[in-house]
């Protein structure tokens, strides 16, 4: 059975932080918060904002914020293929959090000329540790 698409599944992690969602936001929704656990940016959930993701060896990373949902979501493009999705949900032990990197195509290049499906195993082990991380941050 041959599939006419090419799309490689979204990384999707998921971790309950011992932390409310007020706690929460800040670490996910602004330039130092996101520092804290993920990489230094000069973000601002401002739906539409463009910004620069510092990405360590493989330099700076353009990105754009497409929704803002205070409290709930925050989704921006990375790149020229990716997006990012963080979302929160209140719950009685902490808070519900979502991370998920789609836009992954098996025919694509990043722009560093790596191919996705390479990349993406590798992205999808860095999320683990990094939402990890978070929990950490979150303690």
């Amino acid at each position: 059975m041959e599939s006419s698409s090419t799309t490689l599944p979204d990384i999707k992690e998921e971790r309950l932080l011992m932390a409310s969602v007020a706690k929460v936001w800040p670490k996910v929704s602004t330039a130092e918060g996101m520092g804290s656990w993920f990489m230094p940016s000069n973000m601002e959930a401002v739906e539409g904002r463009e910004f620069t993701l510092e990405a360590g060896p493989f330099g700076q990373s353009p990105c754009q914020v497409i929704e803002v949902k205070p409290q709930q979501k925050l989704a921006f493009r990375w790149g020229k293929d990716w997006t990012l999705t963080f979302e929160l949900a209140e719950q009685a032990e902490g808070t519900h959090f979502t991370l998920i990197h789609s836009g992954w195509d098996a025919d694509k290049l990043t722009e560093f000329g790596q191919a996705h499906a390479v990349i993406r195993e590798r992205m999808a082990q860095g999320w683990a540790g990094l939402v990890e991380k978070l929990a950490e941050v979150m303690k």
